[in-house]
């Protein structure tokens, strides 16, 4: 390996399950782990800013059919299909680095789609979008969390609270993509005409048409009864394809920052005795890693609050822009209103994950259940009016308070509880919240937004009681493991050492890796 890097015996085959290999690093190291923190956490930014802007208008630009709606439930149908049986194996054959590579470039399709939006070019391009999702997100989530250990061995400092900082500073960057994805758009259908027509028939020309079709928004708001409202039309083709052209500029950027300026995670023990990359098994056992994850009963109660993620994501991109938004404000608007989520995502994303090492991960979690829980409550009662504006903001600042403590907290929680086996981790992780996706994309056309706070609701207040059982559990083995190693070694039982040995927190990363001081 080059530079100081990692001890490593090409010959003998880095790949081989036999060899316990030793990271090498000096001190010095870790201003290089932080540049590849950084050159990762870019190349996502610029990757969501034409993924984020392009699903958030999609319910609206294309209503027809459904035909918006319908795309991003194959794209999180085909990711479910994707984090079961693609990520273990995509990374063992390609590596962390080109599997990043290969991932993003799957992302163009459905971009360059909204050039000619049909069921039979949108959707197929949707589900290969959805195909590469899921081994990006579980490379990305791998790299972090393995560069988090080794950074907090090299900077003597606490394994979690490192891997949340890493993820804090990561979906900072990656929530910035809802401002610069959206400001994008707005400004490109703003300066068109029809941002123009918008503004006009919002303002009142024809008061009583304009009472009759507010009644129908927020939670009253249903699909199949609003499209007689002229907020709802869609732009001209030729916005739609100007926004498309800087969107696909984007992927391409994205994945040239990362085959250019990332190192390689061989540098940092890729493949190490013990991780799935280097382990020798045979395909069927790597597709099955995702489902031998879901026979751990943390695994399990993290289900529920997994799955609200997902929904709670596709209700602030697809039905609250669409039936609170566009209904009452013009679908120009969406842009402006989602760049608050955005921007306030960001900054608490970066807050949240300095903030845990000293308030702790549970006041962080109940802060995000409380405000979810509020922001919901709200929007049922709420009637959306274009003279109440600053209230669209709020709302869209508040959710993004909330998004923020899921996405770094329980990010950070798996990759706290199951650093062992980071790779099926994280992509039970992406396979649930996809689920939620899927599940809230389905009812989208189908059900009334009343109904759908209501769901988001019950799913919130089941996923946080999940997430409390595992929180007692964690506080009672973290005690029984401390008791046991307390004992002397040679008065441990069979069933101590197994236990010590089992524990899923434990990773052989963490003693494989030597700090030189040269």
């Amino acid at each position: 390996m080059h530079g100081g890097g990692v001890d490593t015996d090409k010959h003998n085959g880095a790949d081989s399950a036999s060899l316990r290999e030793k990271v090498k690093l000096r001190r010095g190291e870790k201003w290089r782990i932080l540049k590849n923190i950084i050159t990762v956490s870019f190349a996502f930014m610029v990757q969501f800013t034409a993924f984020q802007g392009t699903a958030n208008l999609q319910s609206s630009i294309n209503a027809k059919d459904g035909l918006g709606t319908v795309s991003l439930s194959a794209i999180y149908a085909a990711l479910v299909v994707s984090c079961i049986f693609l990520p273990t194996l995509v990374i063992r054959k390609l590596t962390v680095k080109w599997t990043l590579c290969v991932s993003m470039l799957c992302y163009a399709p459905y971009i360059a789609s909204q050039f000619y939006p049909r069921f039979y070019t949108l959707v197929p391009a949707g589900i290969l979008l959805g195909l590469g999702a899921a081994p990006m997100w579980a490379s990305k989530a791998t790299y972090l969390t393995q560069l988090g250990q080794v950074y907090a061995k090299l900077t003597d400092q606490s394994v979690e609270a490192i891997i949340v900082r890493f993820f804090g500073f990561f979906f900072l960057a990656w929530q910035t993509a809802e401002l610069w994805g959206n400001l994008i758009s707005s400004l490109v259908l703003s300066s068109g005409a029809h941002g123009a027509v918008s503004s006009v028939s919002s303002n009142g020309s024809e008061p009583h048409e304009d009472i009759d079709s507010l009644s129908a928004c927020g939670a009253n708001f249903c699909v199949v009864e609003t499209s007689d409202n002229a907020n709802l039309q869609r732009p001209p083709d030729s916005e739609i394809f100007e926004i498309s052209a800087i969107y696909l500029s984007c992927i391409v950027a994205a994945v040239v920052i990362i085959a250019v300026f990332l190192d390689p995670l061989s540098r940092y023990g890729e493949r190490r005795r013990g991780s799935i990359s280097a382990t020798e098994i045979s395909g069927m056992q790597l597709l099955s890693a995702t489902f031998k994850q879901l026979k751990k009963v943390n695994q399990q109660l993290l289900i529920l609050i997994t799955v609200f993620i997902g929904m709670e994501q596709a209700f602030i991109g697809a039905d609250f822009t669409q039936a609170y938004v566009s209904c009452a404000l013009g679908i120009h608007q969406i842009g402006y209103v989602m760049i608050c989520f955005g921007v306030v995502n960001a900054i608490c994303s970066i807050i949240f994950g300095s903030a845990m090492k000293y308030i702790g991960r549970v006041v962080i979690i109940i802060l995000g259940a409380i405000v979810h829980g509020g922001c919901i409550i709200y929007l049922l009662y709420w009637r959306p009016h274009p003279d109440h504006q600053i209230v669209f903001f709020i709302l869209s600042g508040l959710w993004g308070i909330g998004d923020a403590v899921w996405q770094t907290q329980i990010n950070g929680l798996y990759g706290a509880l199951f650093r062992r086996n980071k790779e099926a981790a994280f992509s039970n992780y992406r396979l649930w919240e996809s689920v939620g996706f899927v599940i809230a994309y389905a009812y989208s056309t189908q059900l009334c937004a009343r109904m759908k706070l209501y769901l988001l609701f019950g799913v919130l207040v089941c996923g946080m009681i999940g997430y409390t059982i595992v929180e007692i559990r964690q506080l009672k083995k973290e005690k029984r493991l401390k008791e046991l190693e307390e004992i002397p070694k040679q008065q441990q039982t069979e069933a101590d050492r197994k236990a010590i040995e089992d524990d899923d927190e434990k990773d052989e990363l963490e003693e494989d890796i030597v700090v030189t001081h040269l």
